[in-house]
C-alpha cells in the first residue's frame, strides 16, 4: 500500500466506554478490506507493565507470544483480528521514562537538558512508528489509556498532535465520548462531548471522528448539532448503541460507514463492502442457540468479571460453536467448603478451575477439584486450576496428607508443586515469571490430543511453579496421566484421568488464544463435555 497509516483512538468524559473495542472494530473492518492491521494499547500508568497490578486494579493481565504482560485489550485486538501481539503493542508510561532515562545515564543525549518536550515526546513517537517501520503494517491503530483531561495523559496527547503535523494525511485520531441521558429531562444530553472535544481541541488535536457511546439511539438532528459544534463532519459522527455482545459493534459501525469515512480521510479508494460471512455466521449461531451450558466459574475474583476476561471469552466462543447459550455461575472459591460444595456446583455441567496465586480461596479450589473427581463433572483446570487438582489428587488419592504447592507451604512434606529450578534465585517480581509461548508434546492417547488432533502446540504460559516431576510415575500409576510435556525442560504442562468424561489441567493459559473465527480447541472439546453431561 506504501506508507503506513496511523489512526489514534482517544476517550473523553469517562473511561470505561470501550475504546478497546472500537479500535478492534476498526482494525477487523480495515482488515476485511485486506489491509495489514495491528493496534497497540498506550498506558499512561507509571508500571513497567501491568505484571505486578492487583486484578481489582486492572483486571486481566495479558501474556503474548514473546512473553510480555500487558493489557487486557489486547486480547480484544487479537479475538477479533485473529493476530498476534508482542511486547511494542503495549506501551506504558514506565517503559516510556524508564528507555529515556536509560539513554541519558548513557550519555546518548549528549549532556542535553532532558524534559517532557521534546525528548519523552520523541520517545512515544518512536514506539508508534515502530510498528509501521520495522514490520510494514498497512493501518498502526494506537488506542489512548485514560480519558482527555487527565495528567498523565498529556504527553501522549502531545505526540498525536506533533504526529498528526508530521504525518497529513497518514495520521487520523477517532475520539470516543459519552452521550448520558437524563431521565428526569427525558433528554439526552451533548454538552459533555463538546466539552470533550474542546478539550482536546484545546491541546491542538481536531478529532476528525466521532463515536458517540450511547444507551439510546441518536437521533440525526443529534449528530448533526454535534457535528456543528465540535468541526467534524456530519458522516464522521457515528453512534456506539448497546449491544448484546460486543462482536456485533463491528457489523454496527460497518452499517455507519466508519470504515469508509476513515478511508476517505486518508485518501485510501473505497472499494466494495466486505461481507464478513465468517464473522456473521459467528453471530448468527450466537443469536439462535436457546439451550444453555452452565459451567461454574471457581475462583477467588469472581466478583470482578474482568480478571477472567479471557477465559469467559473463550467459554462463550466454545459455547456458540456448540450452539448453546452460556451461563456462568460464579463461585468464590473462599467461600466453598465440604459442607456447600453439593449445593454450589451439583447443578452445573461443567467446571473451570481458576488461574491466580497466592494462598487466599486455595482451599476451596481443592474442595471443587475432589466433588468434580468424584462425581465425574467435566472439569478444566488452568495454571494454578491445574495445580490445584493435582494436590487434590495427591491427598485424596495417593494419600499424602497434606500435600501442598511450596507457594502456600515452604515446608510441605510433600511438595508435588515446586518452584521452578531457574526462578530460585530471582527477587525481582516484574516480569520474571515463565512468560511466553512454549512447545508442548501431546500425548496422542490422551483427551487433549482428541481436542487438538496435532501433537506438537505452543501455548502461552506465566506461572513460576511447576509440577514436580519426583511424583510424576505415582500420578500416572493411580490413574493421572501426563500427557502434554514440554520437550526442552520436560515440564509437565497437561494433566487428565482419562477413566473420566473430562477432568484436564493445563499449566499453560489456552484462553490467550481463543479468537472469534478460531475458538480454542480445548475449550470446544470441554464445553462439548459439559453438554454431554
Amino acid at each position: 500500500m506504501g506508507e503506513t497509516k496511523y489512526i489514534f483512538v482517544t476517550g473523553g468524559v469517562a473511561s470505561s466506554l470501550g475504546k478497546g473495542i472500537i479500535s478492534s472494530s476498526i482494525g477487523k473492518l480495515l482488515q476485511a478490506r485486506g489491509y495489514n492491521v495491528t493496534i497497540q494499547k498506550f498506558d499512561p500508568y507509571i508500571n513497567i507493565d501491568p505484571g505486578t497490578l492487583n486484578p481489582y486494579e486492572h483486571g486481566e493481565c495479558y501474556v503474548t507470544v514473546d512473553g510480555h504482560e500487558a493489557d487486557l485489550d489486547l486480547g480484544h485486538y487479537e479475538r477479533f483480528l485473529g493476530i498476534q501481539t508482542t511486547k511494542a503493542n503495549n506501551i506504558t508510561t514506565g517503559r516510556i521514562y524508564k528507555s529515556v532515562i536509560d539513554k541519558e545515564r548513557r550519555g546518548d543525549y549528549l549532556g542535553k537538558t532532558i524534559q517532557v518536550i521534546p525528548h519523552i515526546t520523541d520517545e512515544i513517537k518512536r514506539n508508534v512508528k515502530l510498528l509501521g517501520n520495522k514490520y510494514k503494517f498497512d493501518f498502526v491503530i494506537t488506542e489512548i489509556g485514560g480519558t482527555v483531561g487527565d495528567i498523565e495523559s498529556l504527553p501522549y496527547l502531545e505526540s498525536i498532535r506533533q504526529l498528526k503535523w508530521e504525518l497529513g494525511q497518514n495520521a487520523l485520531c477517532v475520539h470516543l465520548t459519552y452521550v448520558p441521558f437524563l431521565a428526569a429531562a427525558k433528554e439526552l444530553k451533548t454538552k459533555p462531548t463538546q466539552h470533550s472535544v474542546k478539550e482536546l481541541q484545546s491541546l491542538g488535536v481536531q478529532p476528525d471522528v466521532l463515536v458517540l457511546r450511547t444507551e439510546h439511539d441518536l437521533s440525526m438532528n443529534l449528530r448533526k448539532k454535534v457535528a456543528l459544534f465540535c468541526n467534524v463532519e456530519e458522516s464522521a459522527v457515528v453512534q456506539s448503541i448497546d449491544a448484546s455482545t460486543i462482536y456485533e459493534v463491528p457489523l454496527l459501525m460497518q452499517e455507519q460507514g466508519l470504515d469508509e469515512t476513515i478511508l476517505r480521510k486518508m485518501g485510501l479508494p473505497i472499494g466494495d463492502k466486505p461481507k464478513l460471512d465468517s464473522w456473521k455466521e459467528f453471530l448468527n449461531r450466537r443469536a439462535n442457540a436457546t439451550e444453555e451450558v452452565t459451567i461454574a466459574l471457581v475462583g477467588k475474583y469472581v466478583e470482578l468479571q474482568d480478571a477472567y476476561k479471557s477465559i469467559l471469552e473463550s467459554l462463550s466462543q466454545a459455547s456458540t460453536y456448540n450452539d448453546r447459550k452460556l451461563k456462568i455461575e460464579y463461585v468464590q472459591s473462599e467461600q466453598l467448603t465440604p459442607e456447600n460444595v453439593e449445593e454450589k456446583l451439583a447443578h452445573t455441567d461443567g467446571i473451570v478451575i481458576c488461574p491466580g496465586f497466592g494462598s487466599r480461596g486455595i482451599e476451596g479450589k481443592f474442595v471443587a477439584a475432589k466433588f468434580a473427581r468424584e462425581h465425574n463433572f467435566p472439569t478444566f483446570g488452568i495454571c494454578l486450576g491445574m495445580q490445584c487438582i493435582a494436590i487434590e489428587f495427591a491427598r485424596n488419592v495417593l494419600g499424602y496428607e497434606n500435600a501442598n504447592s511450596v507457594e502456600f507451604d515452604e515446608k510441605t512434606k510433600y511438595n508435588v508443586i515446586d518452584i521452578m529450578e531457574e526462578q530460585k534465585a530471582i527477587t525481582n517480581m516484574g516480569g520474571t515469571m515463565r512468560l511466553g509461548a512454549f512447545e508442548c508434546i501431546v500425548n496422542k492417547n490422551s483427551k487433549a490430543y482428541e481436542a487438538y488432533k496435532q501433537e506438537h502446540i505452543q501455548e502461552r504460559h506465566r506461572h513460576r511453579y511447576e509440577f514436580n516431576n519426583d511424583y510424576r510415575k505415582q500420578f500416572e500409576d493411580n490413574g493421572m496421566k501426563c500427557v502434554g510435556i514440554n520437550p526442552e525442560s520436560d515440564l509437565v504442562e497437561i494433566v487428565e484421568i482419562p477413566t473420566l468424561k473430562w477432568y484436564l489441567g493445563t499449566q499453560f493459559h489456552p484462553e490467550y488464544s481463543s479468537t472469534v473465527l478460531h475458538p480454542h480447541p480445548l475449550f470446544v472439546s470441554f464445553i462439548k463435555a459439559a453438554i454431554d453431561k
